[in-house]
């Protein structure tokens, strides 16, 4: 049976929803537990803010965006490599990366090298694709992170703030970008690091890099890249791609 939502109720628990769209509350139980809709848990009981609801329903309306075609394929662990035609679709790689880490519950770390942009700018470019960084720094799951040596350094960098114990038992989701030239030995090296720090973790690590720094790569180093990450996030103005790594077949 339909029924309004109750008024004035900004935190609704999942009885309120489940009656509100017309199915089970076992139904949006693995909505919460699976990280479909963005929600919060108080003692033993889910909880939904109205507007994440609203949301939530948006985004089902419109599976076509980039959050929807990224949410059946990120996975907990994972690393994958993104490639952006420019500077704008990169921006919407990593609003789209962190706004499914969101739903998910977890930990949203930026990773800050040679971005051109400050942390004021890309706060307020993050808000305006939909992903609300100021609520989530208040809450303490998002934090910008300036790197001190983005050229190898990654996986060390990120291991410390591990041990920091910050993740407090969520998955983490951290973003890196690659937008300038980098010696490839070393960027190989550093990935192959990440790989194996995101073995048996809950740690989902993107990196991304523009088309322009990518066509200076030859093919071989290209695929070799691509094998390197569990997979591949390919967005460009015509279109976005999307594939998996699968491991060597058996003879």
């Amino acid at each position: 049976m339909y029924r309004a939502l109750p008024e004035g109720k900004e935190l609704l628990d999942t009885e309120d929803v489940a009656n509100y769209l017309g199915v089970a509350q076992a139904t949006v139980w693995r909505w919460c537990r699976d990280g479909e809709m963005p929600c919060m848990k108080i003692a033993r009981s889910w909880r939904i803010r109205r507007e994440a609801l609203e949301a939530f329903l948006e985004r089902s309306e419109r599976s076509e965006t980039l959050v929807g075609r990224f949410r059946p394929f990120l996975e907990i662990p994972d690393n994958v490599l993104a490639i952006a035609q420019n500077s704008e679709l990169l921006h919407n790689l990593d609003a789209a990366f962190f706004r499914v880490g969101e739903a998910r519950g977890g930990l949203l770390l930026k990773f800050m090298s040679d971005e051109s942009a400050t942390e004021d700018e890309l706060r307020e470019n993050f808000e305006r694709k939909g992903l609300e960084v100021g609520r989530l720094e208040k809450e303490g799951r998002f934090r910008f992170i300036e790197e001190s040596y983005p050229a190898g350094g990654r996986p060390q960098e990120l291991w410390g703030l591990l041990e920091e114990g910050i993740d407090e038992g969520r998955s983490v989701w951290a973003n890196f970008n690659w937008k300038r030239e980098i010696d490839l030995e070393t960027a190989f090296s550093q990935q192959e690091e990440l790989s194996q720090l995101v073995e048996n973790s809950l740690l989902v690590v993107k990196t991304a890099v523009l088309e322009e720094v990518l066509d200076k790569w030859p093919g071989s180093d290209l695929r070799r890249a691509q094998v390197v990450h569990s997979g591949t996030i390919w967005l460009s103005e015509s279109g976005l791609s999307l594939s998996r790594v699968s491991p060597p077949a058996s003879a």
